[in-house]
């Protein structure tokens, strides 16, 4: 846990259970309060902040983006589209991440979770929203909105006929964006993981790029420098660099 994945993490809480409820009720709470609630969930050593300073300033960015979201509600006023659990398993365990076989012969499954459906009434469609609370613009190459393409197609019965990316830190309105081919989307994520798969069999580990950023913060928990400080909900647990 860092202070912007703690940052995510409260924003995203507060603003995607809205699509649980009826449009008529979705903001009757102010969803500032919300977020103070969820804000909780992460203060502190639990958010990964160093100091009382570091996560005020955090928590001010999330209000802002939260009161950018209360003054421009658009699609959120709109009817919206819930994954359901597959089987009566899936109820009865909580499991509410969408997924599906990617691949039978490989034996491969891909799940993930999408930020928002909403509902198109004119052609009977979705249109994909993901919330984005860094300050960054989505890479072209990041194969996110292929996985949300894919599981949206093959988890909900509706066509997809639209993306956007909704850039809440400093942007009132969703950005479109294309959607990929579906084809092309399938076979760009299934060849990941099918490397991914063979190195967890063969337990071969090697980073495809000689080493990167992205394992520097495992290393060091390894090498006991991190600190578990809770468990996710879908049962990870939550380590800190000390």
């Amino acid at each position: 846990m860092t202070p912007p994945l703690a940052l995510g993490q409260a924003v995203h809480d507060t603003i995607e259970p809205l699509s649980h409820l009826p449009r008529e009720e979705r903001f009757k709470k102010p969803l500032l309060e919300i977020f103070v609630e969820m804000w909780k969930k992460i203060e502190g050593k639990k958010g990964g902040f160093k100091s009382k300073e570091q996560e005020d300033e955090f928590k001010e960015r999330g209000i802002g983006m939260i009161e950018r979201v209360s003054k421009n509600p658009g699609l959120l006023l709109n009817k919206a589209v819930k994954i359901q659990p597959q089987t009566e398993k899936d109820k009865l365990s909580n499991f509410d991440l969408p997924y599906f076989t990617l691949s039978e012969q490989d034996n491969i499954i891909l799940c993930g979770k999408i930020d928002w459906l909403e509902y198109l009434e004119n052609d009977n469609s979705v249109h994909i929203v993901d919330f984005k609370t860094g300050k960054n613009e989505e890479n072209e190459e990041s194969l996110q909105l292929p996985i949300y393409l894919l599981l949206a197609k093959n988890c909900q019965k509706f066509n997809v006929s639209k993306a956007s990316y909704w850039y809440i830190d400093h942007e009132d309105l969703p950005s479109g964006v294309n959607l990929p081919n579906e084809e092309l989307a399938k076979e760009n994520v299934l060849q990941v993981a099918k490397r991914v798969k063979l190195a967890r069999q063969l337990n071969l580990m090697e980073c495809p790029r000689g080493g990167c950023y992205a394992c520097l913060p495992f290393e060091a928990i390894l090498r006991g420098s991190g600190e578990r400080v809770g468990v996710s909900g879908t049962n990870q647990d939550i380590f800190v660099l000390l």
